[in-house]
């Protein structure tokens, strides 16, 4: 991501003292995001299953933290979220959208429908009672964000993973959506589209593995970073490709 940030003064980067919330902080890619956010001097409302284990997280990168249980798939329990976040606050700069999951791998014609009522609700439930919880706060900070972690299956499906790659593509249209609801507001809502994500913890695993179409957890936070910045400031409405080498 440095081809992106490159010549930017650090004034147009800088996230110092954005309230941005994080939906899902605590999966495969929350941690590397938070870290990033962190170091950028957000102030960072972590939202997952275990408040926990959000404390453990914020912890180990040595941050205080704002910390909730959420459940994403009950609206109350988002809106309450986004509720305490601006009471404790006074406001909301950002929210980060990094709740997901897999189900595919059998041909279309035999695919269980049960994947999809198991996405429908994860991938775009989500990020429905999430947006709507959010939106009102987003545009009243005047710099509101909302970005969203994608797949290309939602651009270019295989049959194999026909109802994650419709349940991605669903939530990419919600999110371009709230974009155009955004226009003129000062808030922006963008895509950052991956094909998988690897982490430094997965090469060690797996050092034979071949990770080259993979997208470093890494670029994807300095891309969350960037979209969450000043510098971002008029792309509103746009899929911000990380797709790998191949």
């Amino acid at each position: 991501m440095e081809g992106i940030t490159t010549g930017l003064t650090p004034l147009l980067t800088s996230l110092t003292g954005r309230v941005i919330a994080i939906a899902g902080a605590s999966g495969l890619l929350g941690p590397i995001v938070v870290r990033r956010l962190a170091a950028g001097a957000a102030l960072l409302a972590l939202g997952g299953r275990e408040e926990a284990s959000l404390d453990d997280l914020a912890s180990a990168i040595g941050i205080e933290a704002d910390t909730a249980s959420v459940d994403l798939l009950d609206a109350d329990g988002a809106r309450a979220w986004a509720a305490g976040i601006a009471e404790r606050h006074g406001r909301v700069d950002g929210l980060v959208h990094l709740v997901g999951g897999w189900r595919g791998g059998t041909p279309i014609e035999e695919a269980p429908l049960e994947d999809w009522d198991f996405l429908e609700g994860l991938l775009i439930r989500t990020v429905q009672h999430a947006t709507q919880a959010f939106a009102a706060r987003l545009i009243e900070s005047g710099r509101g964000r909302f970005v969203i972690v994608s797949s290309s299956q939602g651009q270019a499906p295989t049959h194999t993973n026909a109802a994650y790659a419709a349940a991605k593509a669903a939530a990419e249209a919600w999110t371009l959506a709230l974009a155009h609801r955004f226009r003129g507001t000062g808030a922006t809502a963008n895509v950052i589209v991956v094909r998988s994500i690897v982490t430094a913890e997965m090469r060690e695993e797996s050092p034979d593995e071949d990770f080259s179409t993979f997208t470093p957890a890494e670029e994807i936070a300095e891309a969350v970073a960037y979209l969450c910045s000043n510098a971002a400031a008029s792309m509103n409405g746009q899929r911000l490709t990380l797709r790998g080498a191949a």
